[in-house]
């Protein structure tokens, strides 16, 4: 663990930093904007389930909320084939399905952040914890871990796990939430800034 805190610590020096400040004042401000934003978000973490974010992130560009709340499934599998984005059928389902939660961000209030993750993962097909961690991240929730692949490596190669798990159910989910809880009370940070250090060591960028 010492030998991952003072890489952060050595990043949190350089220009890096400010990025990722940057962004996650623009998670924080999220709380302002429109349910049809909170449900392209929420569009866009479907996406990202066993896919790259850079991909996601285009279709979303290409959709926009408009596109992803009226657009008809044909064209949303269109824009995902057009993006080289896998399970363009499954993704499609899943994104119009969402569509009877366009209302998201005022079904998520008056719950804390674990509820709202029980919430998603239990009331949105194609979200699991990782992907409802994320969207609760974006939106400007910021105490709970997204385990992706690039995280789970790392915490591997520094020893926090002896190995990468073949799959996540809740209850070895929130036992590895807590471990990288601990290496981020150590930086005095947030998870969700820890990841976006962890994310940038292992892949040199700063997305979403």
């Amino acid at each position: 663990m010492q030998k991952l805190i003072k890489q952060i610590n050595e990043i949190k020096k350089s220009e890096v930093s400010k990025i990722i400040n940057n962004r996650l004042n623009g998670f924080s401000s999220f709380k302002d904007k429109h349910t049809n934003e909170w449900f392209s978000e929420l569009c866009f973490c479907i996406l990202t389930a066993n896919s790259k974010a850079i991909t996601a992130i285009n279709i979303q560009n290409d959709l926009g909320s408009e596109g992803f709340i009226n657009a008809s499934p044909s064209v949303i599998r269109n824009t995902i084939i057009r993006s080289k984005h896998r399970f363009h059928n499954n993704k499609t389902k899943f994104i119009v399905g969402a569509r009877k939660h366009i209302a998201i961000k005022h079904k998520l209030s008056g719950l804390d952040g674990a509820e709202k993750r029980e919430w998603l993962v239990s009331n949105i097909k194609g979200l699991g914890y990782k992907e409802a961690s994320h969207y609760l991240r974006n939106t400007g929730h910021f105490n709970l871990a997204i385990l992706d692949r690039h995280v789970l490596n790392l915490m591997v190669e520094n020893k926090l796990l002896q190995e990468k798990p073949k799959f996540l159910n809740r209850a070895r989910y929130l036992e590895i939430e807590q471990k990288l809880a601990k290496v981020a009370n150590k930086l005095d940070m947030s998870q969700a800034e820890l990841d976006m250090y962890l994310w940038y060591i292992k892949t040199g960028k700063v997305l979403k």
